[in-house]
């Protein structure tokens, strides 16, 4: 018998640990090659590692949550063989979708074997995803028969217990009493959010402005143009054109696209406008970044921020498209209230909050006639930006959104 050591692997760019987010396995469970044993984050990139031989877990290094350094031992695993030295796993920055095998020394081939049925274990195995999920369903996963490898339950099996499972014993007035409490462990992407926003606030002092737009030009004018795009165009949001008339504010006041090092006291500002576009998604809040809008029609941001999202949303977003933005949209749609406070994300300056479009009453003189408002909620780091300054740039955004066609004039 020999023992196989897969350590944490190096991802570079400086980083000394990554966090563990999910375990596969257990320790006494059978692993065969290629099998992913576990998945960690560094910084915002996810990856699954696999096990590149067969044998059993003897050994993990940690629980969900832990940060384990790099190249120290993550897993250890009995196989039949001597495998003789170990190198740590190398591994790529990149996504779960497309996750590499792991480079590592194998051992001698050995015939496979097939795995036994895994026994329970105390804490179901499931993705975040899953866990998040069954608890917006009320589903303790106690209950859950798994159907996935090494007994990991997969999403169909809690949809198949809810349409067969039992429900709770009610009191004879028809409601019951609920008792059960759970303890949540803050891991992976949830624990990087959670550690942004205590930076953000914590370090920035925030200054909102809120100012109401008159949409009705635009909505006529995107309507007009969704009607006339071609097969290949995407449907126009407010987004692409909030995006154009950004870069154009912007160019007349530079301050607001920028980056603030508060610990060397060095304001950095970009002729580039990179926009972070807020973004939920399964496991949490992410900011992909359109890059260059400056250099980008309106078609083209709709295109670029149709594909982030999609890509944030799936998992497959890479690190360089989740970092480098230099002002960020935070926007929640037809759930973005009438008011919001936007925190910043740090290290910008600057974060624009769109809010709901509804149609309200407006005075124009003589009379109250219906249109189409919308409200821009807009924080600044006041150490920076002057409460002045920004209600200037948030009255030129106001003014290029109620008169769309200066958003289409050059120069």
């Amino acid at each position: 018998m020999g023992e196989f050591i897969i350590k944490m692997p190096d991802v570079g760019e400086g980083v000394a640990e990554a966090e563990i987010v999910e375990w596969h396995v257990k320790t006494g469970d059978p692993v065969r090659e290629d099998m992913v044993i576990a998945a960690v984050m560094t910084d915002k990139a996810t990856v699954e590692i696999p096990s590149p031989v067969n044998g059993t877990v003897i050994w993990l290094a940690g629980e969900v949550g832990d940060r384990i350094a790099v190249k120290a031992p993550l897993v250890r695993i009995e196989t039949a063989g001597d495998v003789g030295e170990v190198q740590p796993v190398g591994i790529s920055q990149t996504p779960i979708a497309e996750t590499p095998k792991a480079e590592i020394a194998k051992p001698a081939p050995a015939a496979p074997t097939p795995a036994p049925a895994p026994a329970p274990a105390e804490k179901p195995l499931a993705a975040p995803s899953v866990r998040l999920f069954a608890r917006e369903s009320g589903v303790d996963l106690r209950q859950v028969l798994a159907t996935g490898p090494a007994g990991r339950i997969l999403r169909e099996d809690i949809e198949q217990f809810l349409s067969h499972g039992t429900a709770p014993a009610t009191a004879k007035n028809g409601f019951a009493r609920k008792t059960a409490t759970e303890e949540i462990k803050l891991t992976g992407l949830r624990r990087r959010i959670a550690e942004k926003m205590v930076l953000s606030t914590s370090r920035i002092p925030h200054i909102t402005y809120v100012e109401e737009v008159d949409m009705s030009a635009l909505e006529e004018l995107r309507a007009t143009m969704n009607g006339d795009r071609r097969p290949d165009h995407p449907k126009l949001t407010v987004l692409p054109f909030l995006m154009r008339a950004l870069v154009k504010a912007i160019s007349e006041q530079p301050d607001v696209n920028a980056t603030f090092d508060d610990d060397a006291g060095i304001i950095t500002r970009y002729s580039a406008v990179h926009i972070g576009i807020a973004t939920q998604t399964p496991a949490g809040l992410t900011v992909p970044v359109a890059r260059h809008a400056e250099a980008r029609g309106i078609w083209d941001c709709a295109a670029e921020m149709n594909r982030l999202a999609e890509a944030a949303r799936s998992g497959t977003a890479t690190r360089d498209e989740l970092s480098g933005s230099t002002i960020t949209i935070s926007s929640l749609g037809a759930l973005g209230g009438i008011v919001s406070t936007p925190i910043i994300n740090h290290p910008e300056v600057a974060i624009i909050g769109v809010n709901k479009i509804a149609t309200r009453p407006v005075w124009d003189g003589t009379q109250f006639v219906p249109r189409k408002m919308m409200n821009l909620s807009s924080s600044f780091d006041h150490r920076i930006i002057d409460g002045w300054d920004a209600a200037n740039f948030v009255q030129r955004i106001r003014t290029l959104l109620e008169t769309p066609a200066l958003i289409f004039i050059e120069g």
